[in-house]
């Protein structure tokens, strides 16, 4: 059955049930940090959609649980209930608490088959590392925020700087900005080197 809910996988949290009771499941139970309603309850509605097509017998129920905060607070009310999600949709820092807690099962003891253990590998390795802790993995990879740059390139020419040339590193981050804020007579910033949204 791993093979199979591959695309419905979380970050940190792993399944949030033994697999004897996964196998005893009709109803799969997933949290997803959004609001109800939007273009991603499409793309998430689609992908229980063909997981369904594909395990006849097997109930995809996606459950839009808020943000990732509210996630994990309803995640783990619902374990402490004695309903748990079967998957969830967290982030990485919150893999401790749910070690922690006793509310999450490592993939490293269902992922048994040489199949799935090629799945696990397929990750990028940066981004499995802050879902493993002590020689297993507690999640993989479902969806990751890019960090991106932007610049204008029109004020990196008027403050000196190769507008066809990003800063490379973190000192270089430090040095632009400093060329790029402007002060008034006065002194008071009227330009900032760095803007972040």
């Amino acid at each position: 059955m791993l093979t199979t809910l591959k695309r419905l996988t979380a970050t940190a949290a792993a399944a949030l049930l033994p697999l004897a009771a996964v196998a005893q499941t009709t109803e799969v139970s997933f949290y997803y940090p959004v609001a109800v309603g939007g273009p991603i309850t499409k793309i998430i509605d689609g992908f229980a959609a063909d997981f369904e097509k594909e395990n006849p017998g097997i109930k995809v129920k996606p459950i839009y649980s808020g943000t990732y905060q509210e996630s994990i607070v309803k995640a783990l009310t619902a374990m402490k209930s004695g309903e748990p999600p079967v998957l969830s949709v967290l982030l990485s820092t919150d893999m401790f608490t749910l070690i922690d807690e006793d509310a999450i099962v490592d993939w490293s003891g269902l992922a048994k088959s040489a199949e799935d253990q090629q799945w696990l590998k397929s990750f990028y390795p940066a981004f499995m590392e802050n879902s493993q802790t002590g020689g297993k993995v507690w999640g993989v990879p479902f969806q990751r925020s890019t960090i991106v740059l932007y610049w204008n390139k029109e004020m990196f020419k008027d403050a000196g700087l190769d507008p066809n040339r990003a800063p490379e590193n973190w000192k270089q981050m430090v040095e632009f900005a400093q060329k790029l804020t402007k002060r008034d007579a006065s002194g008071k910033v009227s330009q900032w080197g760095v803007q972040v949204p």
